[in-house]
């Protein structure tokens, strides 16, 4: 099985997971608009390679797998989307490409993001690189940097 396939089920589990103890075909069907038997087949083959626990007509819940996969996934995706609005995506594009981003960055790339976003999530003050690319984004006109902030950054390159 792919794993895009894997992980896009096993997170879509655990967030559905949370708010009851199974999880049953419908919930899935509904939330991905197809067909309860198509579900069936992925319960099936994510039980056989150790996502979860499934019994027909009885719903499934994660397995210890399936779980840290999930989390895994949910922790590159909200770094992704975190990464994106703070860069000035739109935050329901953020949305739907940190989902595609997820699943296909290298895993030093991924934490490379995530350091990116807890260095910046730190500052008391956002930076003025920050507000100047946001700006860009928004008006397609870069301005120059001021020449005391370059006096700056070459003190402390």
């Amino acid at each position: 099985m792919r794993k895009k396939t894997i992980e896009d089920y096993v997170e879509l589990l655990y967030d559905l997971q949370k708010n009851k103890k199974l999880v049953h075909t419908n919930d899935i069907a509904n939330a991905l608009n197809i067909k309860p038997s198509s579900v069936t087949e992925i319960f099936i083959k994510l039980s056989n390679e150790g996502y979860l626990n499934y019994e027909k007509y009885s719903g499934v819940t994660l397995t210890k797998k399936g779980k840290k996969v999930a989390m895994d996934t949910k922790n590159k995706h909200n770094a992704l989307k975190d990464f994106l609005i703070l860069l000035g995506v739109d935050k329901k594009i953020a949305e739907k490409d940190a989902c595609e981003m997820e699943h296909f960055l290298h895993p030093s790339t991924m934490n490379t993001v995530k350091k990116f976003v807890e260095v910046v999530r730190q500052c008391e003050i956002t930076p003025y690189w920050l507000k100047r690319l946001k700006k860009y984004i928004k008006t397609g006109k870069l301005s120059n940097c001021p020449p005391e902030l370059q006096d700056l950054c070459k003190k402390y390159s």
